[in-house]
């Protein structure tokens, strides 16, 4: 069977789910369509996809089954009553889970006869089939071979080998990342709100400034790997000034500590460890315990 034959059917039609469901319906797949509250599948059956009544139908129409559920326990409290219709399918789990959990969830799986491959999406429901659009894969080699075609209709698609849990720890790894730098811009526009400078104009400085300060990740990287912080600039004891003079304007701007303050504490305590010379990518090792 050619690849964009595949039967295909997708559990759960929240926005992420819906936008996956549209992507496969457009390569070509015929797909079967389930959700627990009824009426979110009315455009995609105008579309062409199967709107199945029941979870059981569902699952026996697709040969990929496509779980893009709430989270850990709503993917078992779907798939558990009916774990013996899926034995022989291939389940691949969209759903946002922790990485022990993505293991546990590839080991419930095994145990039930079915064939099981995690992955973490890298996009926002509108990117899905656009460019920029990630996916990132782990768990069973070759459920990804052979369906790697479908799996690029929603975005790049890269497999991290069999550990079903590395995907989502890269996955949560980057929205770490992410969360900390939308907190970041918060707890500047509040500063900057203080003087009546609206977010939107800050916005329009931060993102050049974000994006070239984004280069020196790189450079993070090889102080933390290689262990050795030697450095001659930018050292903690200079971020220790600079960012104790930001906690003392965010005071007098009448912004709270809750996003800077454990940054500060954070830098403060590997300075006191006698650290204070080395780079600030020295803090990652105060993170570690």
């Amino acid at each position: 069977m050619a690849d964009n034959q595949t039967p295909v059917t997708v559990l759960g039609l929240g926005a992420m789910g819906r936008a996956l469901a549209a992507a496969l319906l457009k390569g070509g797949h015929p797909t079967t369509v389930w959700n627990r509250t009824p009426g979110r599948d009315t455009e995609l059956v105008a579309a062409g996809a199967r709107g199945a009544a029941t979870l059981s139908g569902a699952v026996r129409d697709g040969d990929l089954v496509i779980a893009v559920l709430l989270d850990h326990a709503s993917v078992h409290a779907a798939l558990d009553p009916i774990a013996g219709e899926l034995s022989g399918k291939t389940v691949v789990n969209l759903t946002t889970t922790t990485p022990d959990e993505a293991r546990e969830l590839a080991g419930w799986a095994a145990g039930h006869g079915i064939v099981y491959l995690d992955g973490a999406i890298i996009a926002t429901p509108e990117m899905i089939g656009q460019p920029g659009s990630s996916l990132l894969y782990s768990g069973v080699r070759e459920v990804f071979e052979d369906h790697r075609a479908a799996l690029e209709l929603f975005g790049t698609a890269e497999y991290f080998g069999e550990d079903a849990g590395i995907a989502s720890l890269y996955d949560f790894a980057l929205l770490s990342g992410m969360y900390a730098m939308f907190a970041g811009f918060y707890h500047g526009a509040a500063m900057l709100r203080s003087a009546g400078v609206s977010a939107e104009a800050f916005a329009a400085r931060a993102i050049p400034w974000i994006t070239a300060t984004v280069q020196t990740l790189s450079e993070a990287g090889r102080f933390i790997d290689s262990g050795d912080y030697t450095t001659d600039v930018q050292s903690l004891n200079f971020n220790k000034a600079a960012l104790d003079a930001i906690v003392r304007a965010s005071r007098n701007a009448g912004v709270g500590l809750d996003v800077i303050g454990p940054v500060k504490n954070h830098n403060e305590r590997q300075v006191a460890d006698r650290h204070r010379d080395d780079a600030i990518a020295r803090n990652v090792e105060g993170l570690v315990y």
